[in-house]
């Protein structure tokens, strides 16, 4: 892809395209606005710092997530983030009609979570978020569907308690 790397330009668009599903994607790692954005942050500061030549915007995008990906993962196992207390009140701007959902997709656990975000918000196929994430496809096959079972039982559980 012929882009030229270090403009203002170039790195401004990244940002206007990428923030908000980097943040999501984050975001449901760490289940914290701030610590999503300070990852989103990093994630263009690693764009700066290595320059990385991509294939199309498929490559972009995707190089873009795995790198969200795996700081949410170092995060989560740093010394530090495991020995501190979350912010109470800290959400994602959802609407209303979405909000319970969201709710109950960032409560599944971290395997099918990221699984399902992708899947569904982000449109990826099974291949795709097999390459992002370095799983084999039937095992994300297995995942999303285990995932959509929990989620199931989840909103189905929300919804008898109306």
């Amino acid at each position: 892809m012929n882009k030229v790397y270090g403009t203002k330009n170039y790195i401004h668009y990244l940002i206007e395209k990428y923030s908000d599903m980097l943040i999501r994607i984050s975001y449901s790692y760490m289940k914290n606005l701030s610590d999503a954005e300070d990852i989103t942050q990093d994630v263009f500061i690693k764009f700066l710092e290595k320059r990385p030549e991509f294939e199309n915007i498929e490559h972009e995008k995707a190089w873009l997530l795995r790198i969200a990906i795996n700081l949410s993962k170092d995060k989560l196992k740093s010394a530090y983030f495991k020995n501190t207390a979350p912010l109470e009140g800290d959400f994602i701007d959802t609407n209303q009609k979405d909000d319970e959902t969201i709710q109950a997709v960032l409560s599944l656990p971290l395997k099918y979570r990221s699984i399902v975000l992708l899947y569904y918000y982000e449109d990826y196929s099974i291949s795709e978020i097999s390459n992002i994430l370095n799983i084999k496809e039937s095992t994300i096959g297995s995942q999303l569907s285990r995932g959509r079972k929990l989620l199931k039982s989840i909103l189905k559980e929300d919804f008898e308690y109306e």
